[in-house]
């Protein structure tokens, strides 16, 4: 999906709210920010989620999942919460997500967040593999390598160049085709 807070600084006229995990690796420092330039602009969930329902899924985001579960199980572990989330995964088939959930006063105003769990992408990772699943994972963002580093096989997609020239190690793609074709293959070592 493109990403909530750059399309929702877009439709508020705030660009500093285009800052999102791909330059802060500091989850909580970036949602205490985030949260704090709401208030100052008086802004609540529901103008978040009018910009969100105008979100579509970036172009063939939903045939690369569809194709994707013809072969595995996928779960998308996302920083992003319910109220943002559900409505997007609608768009891309209802696949699974696992993310977090906004803490919002009676008249909208998001006040705060719960984690699902501390390290939430690393953590569920764990747990998955604690119960005997293999993990295959992929991202584009700083809170993603973790994950990507603990899975049997990982892949930047569609991340920075700051990213990538930091994790020189981790293959990276930028077209569905090469993600799903170097899943497949790590799916058969």
């Amino acid at each position: 999906m493109p990403e909530i807070w750059i399309a929702f600084a877009e439709a508020a006229g705030i660009p500093v709210l285009k800052r999102t995990t791909r330059e802060e690796p500091d989850y909580d420092k970036l949602m205490r920010w985030r949260l704090g330039i709401l208030k100052e602009h008086g802004l609540g969930l529901k103008e978040i989620q009018d910009t969100i329902a105008k979100i579509d899924p970036l172009p063939g985001a939903r045939e690369f999942l569809d194709k994707l579960r013809e072969h595995t199980q996928v779960i998308i572990l996302s920083d992003t919460f319910e109220q943002f989330g559900m409505p997007l995964m609608k768009k891309l088939g209802w696949p699974t997500l696992f993310c977090n959930t906004l803490e919002v006063a009676e008249n909208g105003e998001i006040i705060g967040y719960r984690m699902r769990c501390p390290q939430s992408k690393l953590t569920t990772v764990r747990a998955l593999q604690s119960a005997g699943f293999v993990t295959i994972a992929a991202g584009d963002s700083y809170n993603d390598l973790d994950m990507i580093r603990a899975s049997k096989a990982g892949f930047l997609f569609k991340s920075t160049d700051a990213i990538k020239a930091d994790n020189p190690d981790l293959p990276a793609y930028e077209a569905y085709d090469e993600l799903l074709a170097a899943i497949k293959r790590a799916m058969e070592e």
